[in-house]
């Protein structure tokens, strides 16, 4: 690849995890290729993922109104094209992303996709003659893309993004930083990719049992919230930061964990966007699928017994499952959990 400053449209307008696994990928290219400049087309809600990533900027488009359906799309690629691209990466591979791309390559703009694999996970996830092996993963398939336009990437050598500064507000909540921090994000999409929260409960029982840690608790929405705060309140050293910050300052938080425990879901790939070891705990679905975060090791993935539940993974999405495959959970002790989180924090 020529030395000449190059402009590249990246489109991933969805979901949390997919967009932030997208984020080591892209620094890991700007830091091989620093001349290179990125567009993002993505919602507002994740321009944070990239804000600190050098020659990357968020166009955000307006997918409710302005820019809705085939005349809206049209009217984006019109402004798109303004910003005089060189290249398109669609990391998405979606209809919407379809029509747009095929827009732009009328101006003879090139124009790679991600090749999902949409076949092997199939056969992945298939009842019947199961193809049970390790798929590519989604930072290899993004980075694939790249490499299809003509940039050399090599995630090996992947860059983190750098820990932030804990803002004001956020160190006055949790208190003295000299503590090992914990980050827990014990909640998914579905159940399926759920570790019971009643276990969860034993799970940070017995941690805090530390008193030179500090236990943060990461949720969504109100009920989530709530649900928490039961938690949160039986302990001295228990916090739960939902809904407590902006998202900004989450990130931040987060960017300071020294480690987080998740399921298989977006927390953990925030987390490993700035380094953080992530421990994942896996239901119905499973890390052959290629959604593993970022940089983890196999012993970071916390895996039900597979002789007794041979048809994991039952679906990539953890929506789909046989009757009687939630007790999968039950493979899954406490103790083992709380030995892999206590690992991590002796290592570090």
């Amino acid at each position: 690849m020529s030395k000449t400053p190059k402009h590249i449209l990246v489109i991933r307008l969805s979901a949390m995890g997919d967009v932030a696994m997208s984020v080591p990928v892209i620094n890991t290219l700007i830091t091989a290729h620093p001349e290179v400049k990125i567009t993002i087309l993505t919602r507002a809600f994740f321009a944070p993922f990239f804000a600190d990533i050098p020659n990357v900027t968020v166009f955000v488009p307006d997918l409710n109104k302005k820019h809705k359906g085939f005349v809206g799309i049209w009217k984006l690629s019109k402004e798109l094209l303004e910003l005089n691209i060189d290249y398109v990466a669609d990391l998405h591979n979606v209809l919407r992303s379809n029509i747009l791309v095929k827009l732009l390559r009328l101006k003879v703009i090139p124009v790679k996709q991600i090749d999902k694999g949409r076949a092997q996970k199939k056969a992945l996830t298939s009842v019947k003659n199961k193809v049970f092996k390790q798929l590519r993963s989604t930072h290899e398939r993004y980075a694939d893309v790249f490499r299809d336009l003509g940039f050399d990437l090599n995630l090996e050598e992947g860059k983190s993004l750098s820990k932030k500064p804990i803002p004001n507000i956020v160190s006055a909540y949790i208190g003295e930083t000299g503590k090992n921090l914990i980050g827990i994000a014990p909640f998914a999409a579905h159940k399926g990719k759920m570790y019971p929260l009643v276990k969860m409960e034993e799970v940070i029982s017995e941690l805090s049992k530390n008193t030179a840690t500090t236990i943060l608790l990461f949720g969504g929405g109100k009920s989530e919230k709530v649900q928490l705060d039961k938690i949160a309140n039986q302990y001295d050293n228990v916090l739960n930061v939902t809904r407590k910050f902006t998202f900004q300052e989450e990130l931040a938080l987060i960017s300071n964990l020294d480690v987080m425990l998740s399921m298989d879901s977006g927390n953990g790939h925030l987390a490993t966007m700035y380094g953080v070891p992530v421990v994942t705990i896996w239901g119905v679905t499973h890390p052959y699928a290629g959604f593993a975060p970022y940089n983890q090791t196999k012993e970071n993935q916390i895996l039900p017994d597979m002789e007794r539940f041979p048809l994991i993974p039952t679906s990539i999405y953890g929506n789909k499952y046989p009757e009687g495959y939630l007790s999968c959970f039950d493979t899954i002790s406490p103790n083992k959990i709380i030995a892999e989180i206590e690992k991590r924090l002796k290592v570090n």
